[in-house]
């Protein structure tokens, strides 16, 4: 029963993030931002590691400075790290079923992220870097809507970078075009 509330309050925290990133798309990035950082005050530095990745995520989106979006997405991605497939299933045999899928399926838009405010800073080698960690832990992306998007932005990312490969080894990126 105590599990079950647990959830049922973990579950409440994930739906509030959800409302005020909907406010955010809806504009308000200010105000989206007031209510993240509130959230973040009251879920603590050292919370639930879901809730602190998935309030990083959102709370770099709507900073005005490259250096602070790159903090957030940074701890994003240590939150994401701190995630077990126990917190997806709520079961510890689950190395290589659901949990570790989803906790996975968290890297390749993380990681993209990254790339992208290093691009923002002038930092290509280390946006490369990211960019081929995205690629590389793409896999894992379903087919369907959110998996196609993330793979379509990591290709973009990769030719803006310089950093499509026409191998034929399984790499989800377009042909090089001739200018």
């Amino acid at each position: 029963m105590a599990e079950q509330q647990e959830q049922t309050a973990s579950d409440a925290v994930l739906t509030r993030i959800g409302q005020v990133v909907m406010l955010h798309h809806g504009g308000d990035r200010e105000e989206a931002r007031r209510r993240l950082l509130d959230l973040w005050t009251e879920i603590g530095a050292h919370g639930d590691p879901l809730h602190r990745c998935t309030l990083a995520h959102y709370l770099a989106d709507t900073q005005d400075e490259p250096d602070d979006e790159l903090a957030w997405d940074l701890r994003a991605l240590t939150a994401a790290e701190e995630l077990t497939e126990e917190r997806f299933t709520g079961r510890r045999d689950d190395a290589e079923g659901e949990g570790a899928v989803a906790v996975r399926a968290l890297y390749p838009s993380l990681h993209l992220n990254l790339a992208a405010d290093y691009v923002k800073l002038g930092r290509s080698d280390a946006a490369r870097s990211h960019v081929r960690r995205a690629r590389g832990a793409a896999g894992v992306l379903g087919d369907d809507t959110y998996g196609d998007g993330v793979r379509a932005a990591i290709s973009r990312m990769e030719l803006r970078l310089g950093e499509e490969d026409d191998t034929d080894e399984g790499n989800w990126a377009p042909p090089r075009q001739r200018p």
